[in-house]
């Protein structure tokens, strides 16, 4: 649907949702160069801004302090916030200069790096639309993306990068050069640079040419592209606007108690993949917002190197996804595992002590218990240390559900997991917690000026999670029809997902409504308390994945516990150390995966059978026992598919992978 252009009277902000939304057709659009009138609630009236506004803001504020710092050949280099802005009009004038035209994309394509944040910057401020592409996309799904959002130019980080895109360039008629920012070309390609020749091709573009481009930009045009994980089907590129991206990177980020540099310089290290809105939010756009000082961790930071970059940098703020806080938690209990006797003993004496203190809610004025403080200051505080997070006075979690497991272990660290809910349209966050809106196993409250609410109810609460607010999205890219499902009459985004909404206004999500299993009987079933419940049970156990829509009963899939290739992250069959100490608490003296496979080990498969007697037990209901269940070969991964960009499992993925494995429990 094209809308009419962007005038001065549009930009004029509703001050009530009514208004915002006086015809439903002035919310949707399909094209980039669409607009939308913006949302506004009167509780946070920021005025819109672009993000060359934002910028200028932030360089009069901060211009001097460092703003990201990477290593080059072991030692770590800094550019300021003055440097910063300095080096994105740089880019800006080199992507004029390549030929980039209004509202088409600049693919971002590589690991977390200054340069991915000047080209996304420099992208913006030329008229074009950032758009990052994830570093594990194949040259297929690289080409989708730089077809759907008509890139001009493709940012790639090395050779194995660059060869995706001289796959597919040829279909690509849209695209005009490709830049590649580290190692070296291998081969000189027609319209390939390197990063330093680009930075320089765009010397001759007067100041006032990009600052009359600039000049034209509105607050309520789109800027940034986040392309969903196309689970189900094609990804979809979500519109973001410069006010989408400056109201959230404002307020979502003080709602968990992110600091502004004149009061405390926050430290981050960025690792996450910025394709994903979550790392792009907290790292690049909320840095330049509150004069953040980013590290940006190794491109092998998830083989191990993270911690040894923590440790450096010494982060004040840390998010990681789930599956980054689980590998923490299992790395915790291999190194304890092998440690004496002693310290073993010290180690659950102080974690006990701090989860308990923790879990029980104190009251004002009231000091902490000695024995607490003797267990930090003695064990916990030394743990803390080796992880990097000394100065660390928040750690959020978000991007997916985390288990009661994984928050009652890092309590028991006297860390608290902030989590944050929210989706890539809404850009990143919509409900926050922090350390004034902390609830256990609650995705915190809605971010003020943003409001949620839930609809078509069970007796129970628990129904679908709604959105509103300035940080909503414009639409789907080129998909009318997917804009028109999400979003009812009156402007509400539906979210997909189940929730429960307390009295006081703290989230639980509780399932995903097109995760919810509906038996041959009818009976709905959430699956991931089930298998929240199996992993605790069986400590064994790596990832549980219910199985049984449509089907008579429900069965699991389950993959064991085992170390990963440092290199390849291949899962390996050698299984960790907690999963060791299982087989030996059952009996067994298995050290690998292949040795148990296939009831090779009766003792394994009695004790994962009483495991899942005992989650059986807690069932509601005779449809939520699982029946049957097996072992696969191999543990999940992003490069077995079984996992996208940022460790979340992919059921739709996972079901075709071991469809022969699923059939098989239902063979009469």
């Amino acid at each position: 649907m094209d809308l009419p252009a962007v005038t001065e009277t549009a930009l004029e902000l509703p001050v009530n949702k009514s208004e915002a939304f006086a015809t439903v057709d002035s919310l949707w659009t399909t094209t980039a160069n669409g607009s939308v009138r913006l949302r506004i609630d009167d509780s946070c009236p920021q005025p819109a801004v672009t993000v060359h506004q934002l910028f200028l803001e932030c360089v009069d504020k901060y211009g001097s302090l460092n703003a990201m710092s990477s290593k080059k050949d072991g030692i770590w280099e800094h550019v300021t916030f003055l440097e910063y802005y300095k080096l994105s009009r740089k880019a800006a004038k080199s992507f004029l200069k390549l030929g980039l035209e209004r509202f088409h994309g600049v693919g971002i394509l590589g690991f977390n790096s200054p340069e991915w944040f000047i080209s996304a910057v420099g992208a913006v401020f030329a008229g074009g639309i950032a758009t990052g592409i994830y570093a594990t996309n194949s040259p297929d799904a690289c080409h989708y993306i730089a077809s759907d959002c008509t890139a001009n130019i493709i940012v790639v980080e090395n050779e194995k990068q660059l060869e995706k895109i001289l796959q597919t360039w040829e279909k690509l008629p849209h695209l005009k050069a490709v830049v590649q920012y580290k190692g070296t070309l291998l081969e000189k390609h027609p319209n390939v640079y390197m990063w330093e020749e680009f930075m320089e091709l765009g010397k001759d573009i007067a100041e006032e040419q990009l600052d009359d481009i600039i000049s034209t930009q509105k607050p309520n045009e789109c800027c940034v592209l986040i392309y969903t994980s196309g689970t189900t089907g094609n990804p979809k590129g979500v519109m973001l606007s410069h006010d989408n991206i400056t109201w959230t990177a404002a307020h979502a980020s003080r709602a968990g108690n992110m600091i502004p540099a004149e009061i405390q310089q926050e430290d981050i290290v960025s690792y996450l993949p910025l394709s994903h809105i979550a790392a792009q939010i907290y790292d690049l756009w909320t840095g330049i917002k509150w004069g953040e000082h980013v590290f940006f961790a190794d491109p092998d930071a998830l083989k191990g190197t993270l911690v040894d970059t923590l440790r450096e940098a010494q982060p004040t703020s840390h998010m990681g996804v789930p599956r980054v806080w689980e590998k923490i938690m299992e790395r915790i209990k291999d190194v304890s595992a092998q440690a004496g006797v002693v310290r073993r003993k010290m180690l659950s004496w102080a974690m006990s002590v701090s989860l308990e203190r923790n879990q029980r809610q104190p009251r004002n004025g009231e000091q902490k218990p000695f024995l607490t403080t003797l267990a930090d200051f003695l064990v916990l505080s030394k743990i803390r240390k080796a992880l990097g997070f000394s100065r660390c006075q928040k750690h959020f979690s978000g991007a997916a559900p985390i288990s009661k497991e994984t928050l009652e272990f890092f309590l028991g660290l006297n860390i608290t997991l902030y989590e944050a809910y929210g989706m890539s349209e809404t850009t990143g966050p919509h409900c926050m917690s922090g350390p004034q809106t902390h609830r256990f196993q609650c995705c915190g409250k809605a971010v003020p000026g943003c409001q949620v609410k839930i609809v078509n109810k069970d007796g129970e609460g628990n129904g679908e999670i709604c959105f509103w607010g300035r940080n909503v999205f414009m639409g789907y890219l080129n998909m009318e029809d997917k804009t028109r499902e999400v979003f009812d009459n009156e402007g509400w985004l539906h979210s997909g997902d189940l929730g429960v909404l307390d009295d006081d206004g703290f989230l639980q999500v509780t399932g995903r409504i097109k995760e919810l299993i509906i038996t041959a009987g009818g009976e709905n079933i959430p699956p991931v308390p089930i298998e929240d419940a199996v992993k605790r049970c069986l400590p064994i156990v790596s990832n549980a994945v219910l199985i049984g829509d449509r089907r008579k009963f429900v069965s699991m899939l389950l993959t064991l516990k085992s170390t990963v290739n440092p290199v390849t992250l291949e899962p390996m069959d050698t299984l960790t150390q907690e999963a060791i100490r299982f087989c030996h608490g059952a009996g067994s003296e298995a050290t690998t995966v292949s040795e148990i496979l296939g009831q090779k080990d009766q003792a394994i498969y009695r004790a994962i059978q009483e495991g899942i007697n005992k989650v059986n037990k807690d069932a509601v209901s005779n449809a939520q026992r699982i029946q049957k269940w097996t072992i696969l070969l191999k543990d999940f991964s992003i490069s077995g598919g079984e996992m996208g960009p940022t460790m979340k499992i992919k059921r739709h993925a996972i079901i075709e992978k071991y469809r022969k494995e699923v059939e098989a429990f239902y063979r009469e």
